[in-house]
Parts: structure tokens; C-alpha cells; sequence
């Protein structure tokens, strides 16, 4: 039996080949995490930020408290204040993942007279965000993100 010896080239094929297994792999994964979560809040960050303090600021005196809640296939948004429930026009709504976008939907609401109700059919279990933007009678806008879990 013939021994076979190590060259420089079959060094330089191991780490070729070695390497290039992990950029492929790193790449990969780059791509599908830029892919599948974009990462951006806001198109312009200097821009929102000119007004931040004061929409915050008038948007804490709405005093609204809001909760979002499952009930079987319906996603049931309550919004409060200090007297009692507000009805609000709903700007824009947003439910799916904290962790890409595959999931989201855009829930359509309609007030039974105590909350808001949208039909989002059956939601797997996990971490799930309801973006909200609603605007108050006197053009407030309230935005907030709520987290909901849904389990078995």
C-alpha cells in the first residue's frame, strides 16, 4: 500500500474549502436576516425626532390606557382613558411578529360599542405586536406598540 503524503496544495484545498463553507454559512444568514426584518421604524430618524417630545407629551395627556386581547379568531382592542372607554378613529393597524414580517396582517376594526373587534383568524402561539396609530377627537395621534402572548 502506497502512503500518501500532504502537499501545500491539498493544505491550501482544506482551507479553501473550510473557509468557504463559513462565508456561505455567514452570508446565508445575513441575508435572511435583513430579509425577514428590515430593522427600520421610521424612514427618517432626525426628522422624527424634531417632534418627539411634544407628540409624547400630548400624547401622554390623553391619559389612554390600551389592551389587546384574543378571543378565539378575534382581536379585541380596548381603549380607555380616565373616565371611561374612548372611541377613537383608528388610523392604522398592524399585528404580526416582533421578528419579521412573514406574519402581519392588518386587522379591520369595527366598534361593538365597548371595544374595538377585528377578525385575525386563528394566530399561532408566541409573542405577537398589535402597532397602533389612533387619532383622538382633537387630531391627537396615539401610537403605541402592545404585545400580546398567545398560547395554547
Amino acid at each position: 500500500m502506497s502512503e500518501r503524503t500532504l502537499t501545500g496544495y491539498h493544505v491550501f484545498g482544506i482551507f479553501a474549502a473550510a473557509f468557504s463553507v463559513i462565508i456561505t454559512v455567514n452570508l446565508t444568514l445575513a441575508f435572511k436576516a435583513v430579509g425577514t426584518f428590515p430593522g427600520l421604524e421610521t424612514k427618517n430618524s432626525y426628522v422624527a425626532s424634531q417632534t418627539f417630545d411634544a407628540d409624547r407629551d400630548a400624547q401622554l395627556a390623553l391619559g389612554w390606557t390600551v389592551s389587546a386581547t384574543l378571543d378565539g379568531s378575534d382581536l379585541i382592542l380596548s381603549i380607555n382613558d380616565n373616565i371611561g372607554a374612548v372611541v377613537p378613529k383608528i388610523v392604522s393597524a398592524t399585528l404580526g411578529r416582533a421578528t419579521h414580517v412573514g406574519d402581519d396582517q392588518t386587522p379591520v376594526f369595527t366598534h361593538d360599542g365597548t371595544a374595538f373587534v377585528a377578525p385575525v383568524g386563528e394566530l399561532a402561539r408566541g409573542n405577537w405586536n398589535l402597532r397602533l396609530v389612533a387619532e383622538a377627537a382633537d387630531g391627537t395621534r396615539f401610537r403605541q406598540r402592545i404585545v400580546m402572548w398567545v398560547g395554547v
